[in-house]
């Protein structure tokens, strides 16, 4: 039993929640998830099942894609709608649609986020959200992330002094979606939050193709496991794919390293998945220390 579930998500469940119920229902250890989604969030789990689970890490690096929707006139502590309003500001009818957008493109690209304080990010060996708990503020250092794409997918609806949209983000691993809504509210100039959200895409995998922890169940009563298990090649997915000869696939399982010029022009990626006759042999990446040289991440037997 080896491979790839997308597994859907609902709302109420951790994470961790999920692949504890899997293991119950497949009657084995070997499970884990390929990118930790909120308690509240609905939507695509990427899980891998047996020896799949030695490429979480690329799963869990993977690009994401989110819908969701924006509140703007009040924030909360957590930044999202479970918790408590911290501050509000009324929000004009005037708020236009393009001064929306127009604020929408500033975070496109690379940008930086400092994590919510109700998140698992680690500063000086504890969860941040057990500082928040305690009613602890902590300095939390910014990081880099991604922003692939940030779009209004709604027009925006005023109810109550506040404004209202939704909207569609391809990000990378890192990137908290409570935050961008905060920080996008706060470039307009009001308070905000996120007031729902679901991951519809990762790892090449889609919601409309995801199934709940009911239907996967039903699938293993009935024997058919093998039709919704994935093959673990879906973990590489979000990595550049280079297809190796008979020569060349000798040599990467004995862990050889190669000339990048071997492959001809390589993009700027770090690590590449090697393919040889349509399978997964090994992931390759550009050698810290060696200019044009790659060497073996993992070799995948």
């Amino acid at each position: 039993m080896n491979g790839i579930l997308n597994v859907y998500k609902e709302a109420g469940w951790t994470s961790f929640d999920v692949v504890a119920k899997l293991r119950g229902i497949l009657k084995t250890k070997k499970i884990g998830h390929g990118g930790t989604l909120d308690p509240q969030v609905t939507g695509v789990l990427p899980v891998a099942v047996g020896k799949a689970t030695r490429l979480l890490e690329y799963m869990e690096e993977a690009g994401k894609v989110y819908e969701g929707e924006v509140t703007i006139g009040y924030s909360t502590e957590t930044e999202d709608a479970e918790g408590k309003v911290i501050e509000t500001t009324s929000v004009p009818l005037t708020l236009s649609e393009k001064e929306i957008d127009e604020a929408i493109r500033l975070f496109v690209g690379e940008i930086q986020q400092i994590p919510p304080m109700y998140s698992a990010v680690k500063v000086k060996g504890k969860r941040l959200y057990e500082y928040a708990r305690a009613g602890e503020i902590v300095e939390r250092p910014a990081r880099n992330v991604t922003i692939k794409s940030f779009v209004r997918t709604s027009p925006v609806t005023f109810e109550n002094e506040c404004a209202r949209f939704t909207f569609r983000v391809a990000c990378s691993k890192g990137t908290y979606i409570r935050t961008l809504a905060v920080d996008l509210s706060a470039a307009l100039g009001y308070a905000g939050h996120m007031s729902k959200l679901q991951r519809t895409a990762a790892n090449g995998l889609q919601i409309d193709k995801a199934l709940t922890l009911e239907e996967i169940e039903a699938f293993v009563l009935d024997d058919k496991l093998t039709e919704i298990l994935q093959p673990k090649e879906v973990a590489v997915s979000d990595l550049p794919r280079i297809d190796v000869t008979d020569e060349q696939a000798a040599a990467v399982r004995v862990g050889k390293k190669f000339e990048e010029t071997e492959f001809g022009e390589l993009c700027e990626a770090k690590r590449f998945a090697f393919f040889y006759q349509n399978k997964l042999i090994a992931v390759y990446m550009k050698h810290p220390e060696k200019p044009g040289i790659l060497k073996p991440n993992k070799v995948i037997n």
